[in-house]
């Protein structure tokens, strides 16, 4: 029990099947007449599989209604990158207004490892997006969105609020992976 003390349901179930692999592989090999003690009831119970998590998907037409009810017209343009691009929030904040291409955006460090990634988005929200750096006369190497983090998911929080449900940021990434 050490070795799982304080461990997650899922690290504990991961361990547990290493050493019944373990025994498994030992009697079919060497000791057929060693029995495998993780075979018991209450080891089996102790480290049965964790209760699988099952994502609730934000519908289509709640985002929409969402974006829609928006009024500032930044954090219309920061939700629809992350509800119609599939965008994490810190990509969205670490936008460049050189990021911007004819039809994607290029994020310059993503959360993947890779040197850089593109996202292709709507014609509509590309144009938007230029037109918001336009007219807030953004420099081509200063962020787009000049905000902090914080400031990004209490947003979005109230956003969700408008409409009566608990959003968070990754909620609109799961939404476009799952309506692209």
């Amino acid at each position: 029990m050490a070795l799982t003390k304080d461990n997650k349901q899922a690290t504990k179930r991961n361990r547990y099947s290493v050493l019944s692999s373990f025994y498994n592989f030992s009697i079919n090999t060497a000791l057929p007449a060693l029995t495998n003690p993780c075979n018991s009831a209450v080891i089996k119970k102790i480290f049965r599989r964790p209760q699988a998590i099952q994502w609730k998907i934000v519908d289509k037409e709640v985002v929409d209604e969402i974006i829609f009810r928006t009024m500032n017209i930044r954090n219309k343009i920061i939700l629809e990158l992350m509800a119609r691009g599939g965008m994490r929030i810190g990509e969205v904040l670490n936008l460049r207004s050189c990021d911007i291409q004819e039809r994607n955006l290029t994020i310059q460090s993503p959360k993947s490892g890779r040197s850089g990634e593109v996202v292709y988005v709507p014609r509509k929200l590309l144009v938007r997006l230029t037109d918001y750096v336009k007219d807030n006369n953004i420099s081509s190497g200063s962020r787009i969105f000049p905000i902090s983090y914080v400031a990004a998911w209490s947003m979005v929080k109230k956003a969700g609020k408008l409409v009566d449900i608990e959003l968070r940021p990754h909620d609109l990434r799961r939404h476009a992976a799952t309506y692209s």
